[in-house]
């Protein structure tokens, strides 16, 4: 005999586990870092720009970068507000940007090598966004952001 389904599933909610809300305080860290940097920059070449130095960028490239870096932060401050929606393609967001990320910090601690002093913390940063990465890929993310959630408990006929 088969039971009926629970009338109470649809308002049950959720818990996002713990390793996630630490991945989306990441994402929210990296986001206001990556705001910041983009401001920095635009800073940096005014002030050599004002003192008669070369400046870092040229200002179209400048403000290219600058408007793709607070592009990229919105994103992924979006993501992590939108993420308790459970959202399945807040997860395929949250894995591109974390590589994006991972990727340019292993690229940042690469650098310092070549130049001789290594960047530790360029290279804990990096293994935070490996870690995170592998979170939010693991059956851990791949079960929180699935829209169907956990198997339903009656047995279909």
């Amino acid at each position: 005999m088969q039971s009926p389904p629970n009338p109470n599933a649809a308002t049950e909610t959720v818990r996002m586990p713990k390793a996630l809300v630490l991945v989306l305080v990441l994402v929210v860290a990296h986001a206001l870092g990556t705001a910041f940097g983009g401001w920095v920059l635009i800073e940096e070449n005014q002030n050599k720009q004002e003192h008669g130095q070369d400046l870092l960028l040229p200002w179209a490239l400048a403000w290219f970068t600058v408007l793709f870096c607070w592009g990229l932060a919105a994103l992924q401050l979006g993501c992590a507000v939108l993420a308790r929606g459970r959202r399945s393609w807040v997860r395929v967001v949250l894995i591109v940007c974390l590589s994006f990320m991972a990727l340019s910090m292993a690229f940042a601690f690469l650098g310092s090598l070549a130049s001789g002093a290594p960047n530790l913390a360029a290279f804990l940063i990096a293994g935070f966004d490996v870690a995170a990465l592998t979170m939010v890929c693991g059956r851990t993310g791949r079960h929180y952001f699935s829209v169907r959630g956990s198997a339903p408990t009656y047995l279909q006929g």
